[in-house]
């Protein structure tokens, strides 16, 4: 029989969601192949683009709980100001799969080109692809030419005979591909390719689609605490151990780690493993991030930390017949048997946006194998089910005593986080 113990859904919140609106318009080639995607942020008007703006469009767009994949595998452009190319954010993307949108200087580019240029530079020698609008071809901008990657022809400010003259100095004095942008009709289309010009973006080919991109929001006083850490540079126990008490933060870096846009060469399906691949540097950085880019609600529901008790419940049981890594992976779990509520979406939605191992995946969506037997005596527990209670305690060759004392310390461990 169950002890008469609180049930899980009565302890604090941990999580909630936030969301922004963001724009991914393609880029495409000759064959109208898309080869990338360049994203806006709808959530704000275009004369409110700073460096802060930038910084929140890519955390946004890498950490989207939504079904949608907004980085994908394809090229990302990202619009960037002169103060946001020397921001530390960029540090948690794959320089390989990010190009760089470097914004003119205007009346002062003749002075500040020069300047602008050892940053440009440093960006190329990590890895990451720099476009430009076509006044890179002015002599004022003569030390940045040779950095182009691509360069944007904007058929709303330039005349058919210009574009030709541009595509051919172009041509002979930089190595850039060239993009034309606003391109409506298929009469723009052919003119285009007749004078050289291999990629396009523009109505004709599609309009920018409008994403509510979902931020799973964790408890501020976890990040807060997880930062602290990290400036004294803890042990990796210590910052695994807020890791697992928040289910915002848990899911966030995981989803985080397995993205296309971060540059991981493996699979990450612990948060051990997640911290000793980031390192303290990184780590801050995108807990920094996480701070300024989510919007905390003054209430929410109790699921979050529901979550994170089950997770650890699953584990302290795992513990007395399994490996410590099967017992990482029942936490895994539970920390994430959620994610369909706290997200709002199905649950083999919600996976793919994460990876887990194959039992995991089975335990989340069918409660199959021994993973999944642990989740409904988990869910027994918090439902005060006995008879569901006595069939996964048999089944797992548990005895009550071992689950009630385990119940017990999940909810200690995780009230600390609160206190």
């Amino acid at each position: 029989m169950l002890a008469n113990l609180p049930p899980l859904s009565s302890v604090t919140p941990a999580a909630n969601t936030a969301s922004s609106m963001i724009a991914r318009q393609a880029i495409v080639n000759v064959e109208k192949e898309v080869i990338g995607y360049e994203l806006f942020n709808r959530s704000r008007a275009p004369a409110e683009h700073t460096a802060a703006t930038d910084v929140i469009l890519l955390f946004t767009a890498l950490s989207h709980a939504g079904s949608e994949d907004l980085v994908g595998t394809k090229l990302l452009f990202v619009n960037s100001t002169h103060e946001s190319l020397a921001g530390g954010h960029l540090e948690l993307l794959n320089p390989e799969k990010v190009v760089l949108e470097v914004e003119s200087l205007g009346h002062v580019a003749t002075t500040e080109a020069v300047a602008r240029l050892p940053i440009l530079r440093a960006l190329r020698e990590r890895g990451f692809k720099l476009s430009f609008n076509h006044t890179v071809l002015e002599s004022a901008y003569a030390t940045w030419m040779p950095l182009a990657d691509y360069i944007k022809l904007d058929l709303t400010v330039l005349r058919p005979e210009q574009l030709a003259v541009l595509v051919s100095y172009a041509a002979r004095h930089t190595k850039a591909q060239l993009i034309a942008t606003k391109v409506e009709t298929e009469q723009q289309f052919d003119m285009l390719k007749s004078i050289g010009i291999s990629l396009f973006q523009g109505y004709w080919f599609s309009r920018p689609s409008v994403v509510e991109a979902k931020l799973l929001a964790p408890n501020q006083a976890s990040i807060i605490q997880l930062i602290n850490l990290l400036r004294r540079q803890a042990s990796t126990d210590e910052i695994e151990e807020v890791l697992k008490k928040d289910a915002g933060l848990a899911f966030n870096l995981m989803r985080l780690i397995n993205s296309a846009g971060f540059a991981t060469s493996r699979e990450v399906t612990s948060f051990r493993q997640a911290v000793m691949i980031m390192g303290l540097k990184k780590l801050f950085r995108w807990a920094a991030l996480l701070l300024t880019a989510s919007k905390f609600g003054t209430t929410s529901a109790a699921i979050g930390h529901t979550a994170v008790i089950r997770g650890r419940l699953m584990e302290l049981l795992a513990r007395e017949f399994m490996s410590e890594d099967d017992a990482d992976q029942a936490f895994v779990v539970g920390i994430f048997s959620l994610l369909d509520s706290m997200l709002s979406i199905p649950m083999e939605d919600a996976l793919h946006l994460i990876n887990v191992p194959t039992p995991v995946r089975l335990a989340l969506v069918e409660h199959e194998g021994v993973f999944g037997e642990l989740l409904r005596l988990a869910e027994a527990c918090e439902n005060s089910n006995d008879q569901a209670f006595d069939h996964s305690a048999s089944a797992l060759k548990l005895t009550s005593q071992q689950i009630n004392w385990a119940h017990l310390q999940a909810l200690a461990w995780c009230d600390q986080i609160t206190q």
